[in-house]
């Protein structure tokens, strides 16, 4: 038995939907609060998606005991935790596990974990996260599907990082908080969730400058102390629900966002001729038509997000023209881009690229959700279409996206699960 999501489109949407809490936030924050010591931390603003059901059980499975006394509320405790072997099924279900190495070798100068998962998107190796490692002064063997990362202790030093990776920059942080000295990461990413941390961290008594910028100084500290945090929007979750009004809405509002995090969406949208209103804290979104055909390049922050690539190629369907679409950060994120087309879209793949030619109706069918943001763009495309969409494989869209259901019948959505 496996559960789809059915979707009716057609039905214009109106209303306010309100975003969660940043995932790719919270899935370095609760590996970040396993630092503390002996003291509760009080997180707010945690999304209802299954990677958060995912971390809790890698928590509880060193000890840690995790309490969620109200909605988005999680309190964790790390007095009763021992370092032992990750070798549970939600290491491999999330690619996020990965910041258990950080944080364990941080804390305990060794950890022991089989590979990690999450959706594959082409070769995504962590090279720079163990390189990152061997840097503070740890050995890292890998050996019968086991890490074994191991330091007699962590000495700060100066990493360049090759890449701007997200998550090198947040693994090396969290080894380096506790470690002897300072550490500087090079040509380190400037994601608004490499912020988040770097503030939670330095409230439990880090010493961290420059998040944000492309080099980020690190003075170690003996200690950590759990504090509360509130996680920050999720600029993803927002670009998905813009983009989806961008398609659909006759009045939408999108609140409890940061318009700044999204504004490489917002200016190719505003370039698409979508009527919209910023706020402060919200977008309205207004109905929109004759789009107009847009190119873009997926960047690092604050660049095009990657992980809006493939919503966006949904809603290109209805611009009048030729689309190109380069991705830069995962060449091989276009697998949706073949389900759209059992939809009716006009989508050419090249290498790392693609074109969408519009305007092309789409219609509803079966088809396959291969990755979260590919499911995302699955929802969007059967909002539009004429007729029933069935996505299948519907866990993907469940580990990054808070309350979709209701989220979306509250503005309009003929949505429902069947079980098949």
């Amino acid at each position: 038995m496996v559960e789809i999501i059915k979707i009716e489109g057609g039905k214009r949407l109106n209303g306010k939907v309100t975003i969660g809490g940043a995932k790719n936030a919270t899935v370095a924050l609760i590996p970040a609060a396993i630092l503390a010591d002996n003291s509760d931390v009080n997180i707010y603003g945690v999304p209802n998606i299954s990677d958060v059901e995912s971390l809790t059980e890698i928590l509880e499975s060193l000890g840690v005991s995790v309490e969620s006394p109200e909605s988005g509320h999680y309190k964790i405790n790390t007095s009763n935790m021992k370092n032992v072997d990750l070798d549970i099924d939600a290491v491999t279900r999330l690619r996020a596990s990965y910041y258990f190495m950080g944080a364990l070798l941080g804390k305990f100068k060794s950890v022991r974990m089989i590979m990690p998962g999450g959706c594959y998107l082409g070769p995504r190796p962590f090279d720079l996260h163990l390189k990152g490692f061997e840097a503070l002064g740890a050995t890292v063997d890998y050996s019968q599907g086991y890490y074994t990362i191991k330091a007699d202790h962590l000495v700060g030093a100066k990493i360049y990082l090759d890449f701007a990776s997200v998550g090198a920059t947040i693994n090396i942080m969290l080894a380096a908080v506790l470690a002897e000295g300072r550490t500087v990461i090079e040509n380190a990413a400037k994601e608004p969730e490499i912020i988040d941390l770097a503030n939670f961290l330095t409230k439990m008594g880090a010493n961290i400058r420059g998040a944000g910028t492309n080099e980020i100084t690190i003075e170690g500290v003996t200690s950590l102390n759990g504090k509360p945090h509130d996680i920050i929007p999720d600029r993803i979750e927002a670009g998905t629900y813009i983009i989806m009004a961008a398609a659909m809405a006759d009045d939408v509002t999108i609140e409890n966002i940061i318009p700044l995090h999204v504004e490489a969406l917002t200016s190719k949208l505003i370039e698409m001729g979508v009527n919209m209103e910023i706020g402060v804290d919200s977008i309205r979104i207004l109905k929109s038509e004759d789009l107009k055909a847009v190119d873009f390049t997926t960047q690092t922050y604050p660049g095009f997000a990657t992980d809006l690539q493939q919503p966006m190629t949904t809603l290109l369907t209805r611009a009048e023209g030729a689309s190109t679409v380069k991705e830069t950060i995962y060449a091989e994120r276009f697998k949706h881009t073949a389900e759209l087309q059992r939809m009716g879209a006009t989508i050419s793949v090249g290498t790392a690229q693609a074109t969408i030619t519009g305007v092309t109706p789409l219609f509803g069918n079966k088809v396959t959700a291969t990755d979260l943001r590919a499911g995302a763009s699955l929802v969007i495309a059967g909002l539009m279409a004429d007729g029933i969409t069935e996505i299948h494989d519907i866990y993907h869209i469940d580990r990054g996206y808070d309350e979709i259901d209701s989220k979306l019948k509250a503005l309009g959505a003929k949505f429902w699960r069947e079980t098949i």
